[in-house]
């Protein structure tokens, strides 16, 4: 592949991205030898493209945020509770109680299954000095093994703490 069609192939590149596309318009332009080039700006023989956006409108004028006249700190009121439409699918609360409790046997699922897994990993790690296998005749690629339990139990136990609170939150 030729520089100047690499060139090319990267100024559409950019110019189809949308931090390109957001930002300027781009031009195909076709020199007297039939090389093509795009650019930011228009010159004789150059097509502006059009890359299948629009840009954002002006931002209208609104009124002014009055100042507040004490430097403390403003306390702002709760959003109101906006009421489902009528049209809006409900659930019977003996439906909303099964999906419920299937939720808290999934939970209480996995927390068994990371639990057992914890303690998997932490029979393993053996305090620290897991035995070394047949191809870690090199002590750095032991330590890189031993580093790497030691981040397998600490992701297993937020698991198992996370768990723990999600089931601890169900109503």
């Amino acid at each position: 592949m030729t520089f100047t069609r690499t060139i090319a192939l990267l100024a559409v590149g950019i110019a189809f991205s949308n931090t390109a596309a957001a930002q300027t318009p781009v031009y195909k332009c076709i020199d007297g030898e039939g090389r093509v080039e795009f650019t930011d700006s228009s010159r004789k023989g150059c097509k502006l493209l059009d890359l299948g956006y629009t840009p954002p409108a002006a931002p209208r004028a609104s009124a002014p945020i009055p100042a507040v006249s004490t430097p403390a700190v403003r306390q702002s009121s709760p959003p109101a509770a906006s009421a489902s439409p009528a049209s809006f699918p409900r659930v019977d609360s003996a439906q909303q109680r099964a999906r419920d409790d299937d939720r808290r046997e999934i939970l209480h699922d996995e927390l068994r299954s990371e639990e057992k897994k914890l303690a998997d990993l932490k029979r393993d790690f053996n305090n620290g000095e897991p035995e070394r296998q047949g191809n870690e005749r090199n002590y750095a690629k032991y330590q890189e093994r031993v580093s790497g339990m030691r981040d397998d139990i600490n992701r297993s136990e937020r698991n198992v703490e996370a768990l723990r609170r999600e089931i601890a939150n169900l109503r």
